[in-house]
């Protein structure tokens, strides 16, 4: 009997759902300059929106990921998704500062560890081998997810207003959890459309038990050299999915729909960048080694630096827009690589340091809504924002070499 493939339809699921979560967050940054100009908002008011998000989402990712090992990705991704999408849709009803802050937080709140469930269930439906890929096509749809939102909800905007734009794209995880809910089961051999060839074949590379891990075994100089690299990241990350449309917008002097376009292909040089960032590692692991391997960011993060240095000082929107792209693609060639680091050191508790090491991501990405806007307010100058973010991707790459991508032993 041939062996059934059922694991790639929940490939396909999850695919689905990253491009949903992406188009979600990038939603609220494509609509901020007609949510600014409804709710009479100052640049450092939107800046505690942006961060809300992300704040929340720092604070509940590890519990969040914890109560998807307790209860079943099932369950938890079922809860999440319906939470995350009741919160878009609220967004779109918000009436003032107060509640749109509220807002934003609960669905950030919620959409806390969306990814390490994800992750979660493709560990039990993915022999080893598999796993890698099948990340990447997660990440792959988190960033095209992304780069289509621009587009998308512009042209909604355009339509029909902006709270319709978040009514319309809520809708979309509501759909998805109908299915996940009834299609999905956190047992492969529960499955009535898995086979015993297939299960044979997702079982030989699965871990059936979860070691128990000490506290204090977690807490090393390594791990925080890891979450400093990834909070650099995050903190660039954030400017490109929160701030970047204003600025196209009212810095360089691009027109709605040139602003729109502009930000989806910035958004699509990431995704590209995500992908080849996963195979040069690979690449480089083989030829060179780890610590040759998983360094790209020591590299990457300089480049981006100098393309930010570049957007901040130069006159031209269109070569701003350049180094823009230039600037989000070289920080998404570190993707991988990082989230690769995470299975060389920890091993068997790659998720909690994986974990770990998001969480400090997401605290520079509540970071750097807060800086522009602040830097807005005080300086009107939306250079000196750009070259703060500059100064954060050389520690980026810094911080990378000080990484030591040896198998770590946690107990």
């Amino acid at each position: 009997m041939q062996a059934t493939r059922t694991r790639f339809t929940l490939l396909k699921l999850m695919f689905a759902l990253s491009i949903i979560t992406y188009i979600d967050r990038v939603c609220v940054s494509t609509a901020a300059p007609y949510i600014r100009e409804a709710l009479q908002l100052t640049p450092r008011q939107m800046g505690w929106v942006f961060s809300a998000f992300t704040l929340a989402y720092a604070v509940f990712e590890i519990p969040s990921g914890w109560l998807g090992d307790t209860l079943g990705p099932r369950k938890v991704l079922t809860r999440i998704v319906l939470w995350w999408s009741a919160f878009t849709m609220a967004t779109g009803a918000v009436w003032n500062y107060v509640s749109l802050l509220i807002a934003r937080f609960l669905f950030g709140a919620g959409e806390a560890g969306a990814f390490p469930n994800m992750s979660r269930s493709l560990s039990r439906w993915f022999p080893l081998h598999e796993r890698g890929t099948a990340h990447g096509v997660i990440f792959t749809g988190s960033r095209l997810g992304g780069a289509i939102t621009p587009l998308l909800v512009g042209a909604v905007i355009e339509r029909a207003g902006w709270r319709a734009a978040f009514w319309t794209f809520g809708i979309f995880g509501i759909v998805w959890c109908i299915f996940w809910r009834k299609w999905f089961r956190d047992d492969p051999s529960k499955h009535p459309l898995v086979n015993a060839d297939e299960l044979q074949i997702i079982q030989a590379g699965t871990q059936t038990q979860s070691p128990k891990i000490a506290l204090d075994s977690l807490l090393t100089p390594n791990l925080l050299w890891i979450g400093l690299m990834y909070f650099c990241y995050g903190y660039c990350l954030y400017f490109y999915l929160t701030w970047l449309p204003t600025y196209l917008k009212e810095a360089r002097g691009f027109s709605t729909f040139g602003t729109n376009a502009v930000h989806t292909v910035i958004l699509l040089a990431a995704a590209g960048a995500s992908i080849l960032g996963g195979r040069l590692t690979d690449y480089l692991t083989r030829r060179y080694g780890l610590r040759v391997g998983r360094a790209i960011g020591a590299v990457a993060m300089p480049v981006s630096a100098v393309a930010l240095c570049v957007a901040a000082l130069t006159h031209s929107a269109v070569l701003a827009a350049v180094a823009m792209t230039v600037a989000a693609g070289a920080g998404d060639l570190c993707l991988s690589p990082s989230w690769a680091m995470c299975h060389d050191i920890g091993g068997d508790v790659a998720g909690t340091v994986t974990a770990i090491m998001n969480t400090f991501g997401n605290i520079g990405g509540a970071l750097s809504p807060l800086v522009v806007g602040y830097a807005l307010d005080w300086w009107n100058s939306w250079s000196i924002p750009l070259l703060i973010a500059a100064g954060f991707a050389i520690l980026g790459g810094a911080f990378t070499l000080l990484v030591d991508t040896r198998p770590a032993k946690f107990t």
